[in-house]
């Protein structure tokens, strides 16, 4: 398995880029799946190795509370760095890309 270097510098997401970024993602299924447990070590372990693989990620959250759905996104973006493209209902959508990026090159500018 290759390890892929993330990219120190993120983009900053403005409104074209969220909206291109949020055309990708309408298509994608949940990789992660935040259960009952809410924000584990292993979910956080498994949310960073996905970010690693797929750069664009949607999360899923069985929380019904809007305020602890929130603070776990919150949490998730500080230990991974990601950003947030979206977040509608239970539904996350977080962006982290690599230092050797296709889709960083496809971004609008």
């Amino acid at each position: 398995m290759t390890e892929r270097l993330v990219n120190p510098v993120q983009p900053k997401l403005t409104t074209s880029k969220k909206k291109f970024l949020k055309g990708i993602a309408h298509g994608l299924r949940p990789v992660i799946l935040i259960g009952a447990n809410g924000l584990t070590p292993a979910v956080s372990d498994a949310v960073e190795e996905a970010l690693s693989h797929h750069e664009l990620l949607k999360i899923k959250m069985a929380e019904d509370d809007r305020d602890a759905r929130q603070a776990m996104i919150n949490a998730l973006v500080e230990q991974t760095g990601a950003q947030i493209v979206q977040s509608v209902g239970k539904i996350v959508v977080l962006l982290r890309l690599n230092v050797d990026s296709e889709l960083a090159a496809e971004l609008p500018k």
